[in-house]
């Protein structure tokens, strides 16, 4: 798409999006006692679908974005709710911008695509075992992602860097988890400050999302197969674009704030 929309498949048209309550859940789950099995089943098969697609060079920006909108749906259809704010802070910047988020599950790497890529290419820093995971990794590589081993923390630098700012350079815009995991539970102080440094060099602005994911768990022994809790609502909320001075620090901490903030007041619900 060259960083230009295409309205054609543009899923959210307003600043926010709600689950419609009476949204139709699947017959199936609803006999079913156990939702994982319903609720994974349906996935894997959305997974190899768009793997396939990836392994014969089909799986473009809207092949991507169209299937993540069908796990959106997917998750509403087995009784999952969204709660989406600030999408208008995507729509109304024009430059490429870096994405920095908390990192609760593998439910926001898979939404995120649907949101985001209508409005503007984009791809993620990802860890190197990503891009190896059987049929997933040809998903990921897909999408030509900043890879790096969290082995060495300045290689990792180095690489994001490099990569990051000719990306960036070139319209394509970055999503950064700065946790080194997923954990429900944020802790600031794992939460690194990559995505300044990236922005301040590539001088380009940063929107903070703060996500509550914990509906999709991760799993005990296979990480991306936990349980799904359909009395957690599923809530993401887009911050307004920041332009980052210097050495990032206070914006730093302004993205640290807005994403404890919103959690803060998510878990009063």
């Amino acid at each position: 798409m060259g960083g230009k929309e295409n309205s054609e498949n543009i899923y959210f048209n307003k600043d926010t999006y709600n689950t419609d309550p009476d949204t139709h859940r699947l017959f199936l789950d609803r006999l079913a006692f156990n939702t994982r099995v319903v609720f994974l089943s349906k996935f894997i098969g959305q997974v190899f679908r768009s793997s396939s697609m990836a392994k014969k060079d089909l799986y473009d920006t809207a092949a991507w974005a169209k299937s993540s909108y069908d796990i959106l749906k997917l998750i509403e259809s087995c009784g999952g709710r969204f709660s989406l704010s600030g999408l208008d802070n995507i729509k109304n910047c024009k430059a490429p911008v870096i994405f920095v988020s908390n990192h609760m599950s593998i439910l926001e790497t898979m939404i995120f695509p649907c949101i985001i890529a209508p409005r503007k290419d984009t791809t993620f820093v990802v860890k190197d075992n990503l891009i190896n995971y059987p049929v997933f990794g040809a998903i990921m590589q897909s999408r030509n992602p900043i890879v790096v081993s969290r082995l060495n923390s300045r290689d990792d630098l180095v690489t994001v860097m490099t990569k990051g700012k000719e990306l960036l350079s070139n319209g394509m815009s970055i999503i950064i988890f700065p946790q080194s995991t997923r954990n429900v539970q944020f802790k600031p102080e794992e939460f690194n400050s990559l995505a300044v440094k990236l922005a301040s060099k590539a001088s380009v602005p940063v929107i903070p999302i703060a996500i509550k994911t914990d509906f999709w768990t991760n799993g005990k022994y296979l990480k991306d197969f936990g349980a799904i809790h359909r009395n957690r609502t599923i809530h993401m909320a887009f911050g307004e674009p920041m332009p980052v001075n210097g050495n990032g620090k206070e914006e730093h901490k302004k993205i640290v704030d807005f994403i404890a903030d919103h959690l803060a007041e998510w878990d009063k619900e």
